[in-house]
């Protein structure tokens, strides 16, 4: 049933793909390098999410360059991978719990070999074991949330619900952006509604859809804010977005007036991973890589570079308090208590609905 439930994903992740590229074609554009150099790892990675000091670090320590190629979001890395027939070229990949299981079905990553990663043992048990296999193939990267970043200079009421964004008020009409992951996405109108992130109902699936569809000719757009001081966020042309909690912090360096919160009624908890690519040639020195970000101060370092809450216990450790007590990067449990994870066994029609929401959406733009 499992298997059965992760191949029906596959068509649904790629169908959907294929309904993007078809708005955004400059995306087919995008292909793995030829991977013919010895002494080098190509990692598929999210920009700005790996410190360049670490990369250089490594270097001098082993002789082994890591390049990194980037994706804009989940659906490109995905397309990106497929069209490789499973990744040849990359050696290894960052991704998220939603996705991980599919790559583990698919046999698209190679099992990690733990006598190669002795920093293992730094990662806390509940991040590695979220999902079937999980510890077996993949490492955590970083865990956050998933919220709302907003110009509290710029808004006369401070941003604390779904609803603010959902049904905006008319300061808020042709500011806001939304991501456009159909999980996300429809998760944002479920909790405005009070309905459950992972449900299955159709009327309650229909609904979001419908608030979804009102909230549209209000955006200011769908997708992604970028990580730069030209960030619409960041100039203000953009008031609010849906975002993860780093990301914001991110952009708090160019503008102090950006704000996060995790929205009263609920928000989804994530964990990134890192994992070897099964056609990788270079396994070996790819899971010493992993093995290298996973020593405490160099877990420590990135951790504080790009501003989410590491898994690595001993990292925690080497962190300063004030990293340690933000309650963005590490928020208090009873704000934790309204937050919940991607259920992996959500059957295949409700991950259908939720994807056909967003193209229908995505596409009217």
């Amino acid at each position: 049933m499992f298997g059965t439930s992760l191949l029906s994903l596959l068509r649904l992740r790629l169908t959907v793909l294929l309904m993007i590229c078809a708005i955004h074609p400059e995306a087919w554009g995008q292909t793995a390098p030829d991977n013919a150099d010895g002494a080098v790892l190509r990692l598929l990675n999210w920009s700005e999410y790996m410190d360049p000091e670490l990369l250089d670090a490594f270097e001098q320590e082993t002789g082994v360059t890591v390049e990194e190629l980037y994706f804009e979001n989940d659906l490109v890395r995905d397309q990106m991978v497929l069209q490789t027939d499973g990744g040849h070229g990359f050696d290894l990949f960052v991704l998220d719990d939603l996705i991980l299981p599919f790559y583990i079905e698919r046999g698209w990553l190679a099992p990690l070999e733990p006598e190669l990663i002795p920093n293992l043992s730094n990662i806390a048990p509940r991040w590695q074991t979220l999902g079937p296999q999980f510890e077996d193939y993949a490492v955590p990267y970083f865990w956050g949330t998933l919220g709302i970043a907003y110009r509290a200079d710029l808004i006369a009421e401070p941003i604390t619900k779904w609803r603010q964004l959902l049904e905006p008020a008319e300061e808020l009409r042709g500011r806001i952006v939304m991501l456009t992951d159909p999980y996300e996405l429809v998760g944002s109108a479920l909790f405005a509604l009070g309905h459950a992130y992972n449900t299955s109902v159709d009327t309650e699936l229909a609904a979001a859809a419908a608030l979804l569809d009102r909230q549209r000719p209000h955006l200011y757009a769908y997708g992604y804010i970028a990580l730069t001081e030209e960030a619409d966020l960041v100039t203000g042309d953009v008031y609010a977005a849906t975002m993860y909690s780093g990301e914001a912090l991110y952009l708090q360096e160019f503008n102090e007036n950006i704000r996060y919160v995790i929205p009263e009624e609920g928000s989804r908890v994530w964990v990134d991973y890192i994992a070897v690519a099964e056609t990788s040639a270079q396994k070996e020195a790819a899971m010493r890589f992993i093995d290298f970000l996973n020593e405490p101060h160099n877990a420590a370092q990135l951790a504080q570079y790009v501003y989410f809450a590491s898994p690595n216990t001993a990292a925690e450790a080497l962190l300063p308090e004030d990293f340690l007590t933000d309650d963005v990067i590490y928020p208090p449990a009873n704000v934790l208590e309204r937050c919940v994870f991607y259920d992996a066994a959500m059957p295949a029609a409700a991950i259908r609905a939720r994807t056909e929401i967003v193209a229908d959406l995505t596409r009217q733009r």
